[in-house]
């Protein structure tokens, strides 16, 4: 399959899916709380997705069983909700989501503390987030997917930390999975041109040590294998002539200057 480039029409519609996950993220964010369950944020997230009329990406996605990845500490992606997975004060948790409106899919993760984080766990966050936005600078028709993939590594990389390179961002539209895997690490190839009228979803999965993971035994989640820290940022972004437009922005985002960060 290759790269699509999308219509003005498609554009419209996945600007709507990108500013409904956006509220759906900001939402969850809010409500989780020390004590609940994995399996109860998940429920959490499924009602708001479905009350904007939208369906949950994710569910039963190559058979994956619930809405929500939930992703905990040392938890890279692909965390499966449990009813006896329980947040603890100071957990990190990694939330990434996606749904489908009107036939086309939107994709976005944020990782966000519970209660008093730790200086490091903080940090982490911080640098997993910038990283995202030292690539945005270089997501503009015009540009290598390359120079994308390199300010991301480059700058994570630089601050000390492991970038995972078992799972990459992608293309996405119709379905969620499309043309081209987006590296987050150091590439020596160019790789595509980028367009305008790509819509990419760009992710970079961070490690506090190691960029080494392990997947374990149910075949979804993936660990750092030196169980420390792990953050995870992620947006569905369109390429255009000049700045990228990033479709799963949340308002408080934008009120607090991310679109000053690129």
């Amino acid at each position: 399959m290759s790269i699509t480039i999308k219509s003005e029409r498609e554009i419209d519609i996945m600007r709507k899916a990108g500013e409904i996950l956006a509220n759906v993220h900001q939402k969850l964010a809010k409500e989780i709380q020390v004590g609940m369950s994995t399996y109860e944020i998940d429920q959490i997230g499924e009602d708001l997705i479905r009350e904007y009329g939208c369906i949950p990406s994710f569910k039963n996605y190559q058979g994956y069983p619930a809405s929500i990845c939930i992703s905990i500490n040392d938890e890279v992606v692909h965390g499966i909700p449990s009813q006896k997975r329980i947040v603890k004060e100071g957990d990190i948790i990694s939330l990434d989501a996606g749904v489908i409106y009107k036939g086309y899919h939107s994709d976005a993760a944020r990782t966000v503390g519970v209660g008093k984080i730790s200086q490091s766990a903080d940090k982490l966050i911080k640098v997993t987030r910038q990283s995202f936005f030292e690539g945005m600078k270089k997501a503009k028709a015009g540009n290598y997917l390359s120079d994308v993939s390199n300010a991301i590594g480059g700058y994570a990389e630089g601050m000390g930390y492991g970038v995972v390179r078992s799972f990459v961002g992608h293309g996405i539209g119709t379905s969620l999975h499309q043309e081209p895997e987006i590296p987050n690490f150091v590439v020596a190839n160019r790789g595509p041109l980028l367009r305008k009228g790509m819509t990419l979803a760009i992710e970079p999965m961070i490690n506090e040590g190691t960029h080494k993971v392990d997947v374990c035994s149910n075949g979804w989640t993936a660990v750092t294998s030196d169980m420390k820290n792990s953050a995870h940022y992620e947006n569905t972004v369109l390429i255009t002539d000049g700045k990228p437009e990033i479709l799963t922005l949340t308002e408080e985002e934008k009120e607090n200057g991310f679109l000053e960060l690129f």
